[in-house]
């Protein structure tokens, strides 16, 4: 895939990317219905660094760093800017979305908790389609999925929920939270980023 410019526009949609992925997977953990596929390794590497609930976005560098380098050496090619707008940010953006959380969420009935899950998980799915849109460089998750599809010569969305189901059994196995939530963007997660990005990639394409 031929990589998009590097312009101030698409460095902003990349940013404004993972403030959503960030938020995201800030909302599903503190819904308490269990991470996303992605988040639930976060969750693992901070059960087993000891880490309290509140640093959550720390384990989160951890991971992607030590992904990035991964990455680096398996396919570069998807390593750009975006790589690290991805990273330097991501952090915060999980920190920031436990405050939202605890800032909108009214109450810790089922309803809004389920509400807050929903939410977490349509950002998350927003998030990243609009990081493969803009394609200047992916996060190191997302990379590595791409490498698969590459590699396998199949569509995201199986290539996407295959691996979904090996980070659930790795992040389990840490001590990840598993939940109905996980269960749910295990499979419906690769098809809505690649709706998502349909329909973004048809106004990109247009600019």
């Amino acid at each position: 895939m031929e990589q998009g410019k590097i312009t101030v526009k698409n460095i902003a949609a990349a940013v404004f990317g993972v403030f959503l992925v960030g938020i995201g997977v800030a909302f599903n953990n503190c819904a308490g219905f269990g991470n996303d596929s992605v988040g639930i390794v976060y969750d693992g590497i901070r059960s087993i660094g000891g880490m309290n609930q509140a640093q959550l976005g720390a384990a989160s560098n951890v991971v992607n760093l030590s992904l990035l380098i991964l990455l680096f050496f398996i396919g570069r090619h998807y390593v750009s800017v975006g790589t690290f707008v991805y990273l330097l940010p991501y952090g915060f953006c999980v920190d920031a979305g436990n405050f939202l959380y605890r800032l909108l969420a009214v109450s810790e009935s089922t309803g809004v908790r389920v509400v807050f899950s929903v939410i977490g998980c349509m950002l998350l799915c927003l998030g990243v389609a609009i990081y493969i849109t803009v394609d200047i460089g992916v996060d190191p998750f997302t990379g590595l999925v791409l490498v698969l599809r590459d590699l396998l010569k199949k569509e995201y969305r199986y290539v996407k929920i295959g691996f979904d189901i090996t980070m659930i059994v790795i992040g389990t196995i840490l001590g990840g939270k598993l939940g109905l939530v996980t269960l749910v963007t295990a499979v419906a997660v690769g098809p809505l980023i690649q709706f998502f990005h349909g329909l973004l990639k048809k106004y990109w394409l247009k600019r």
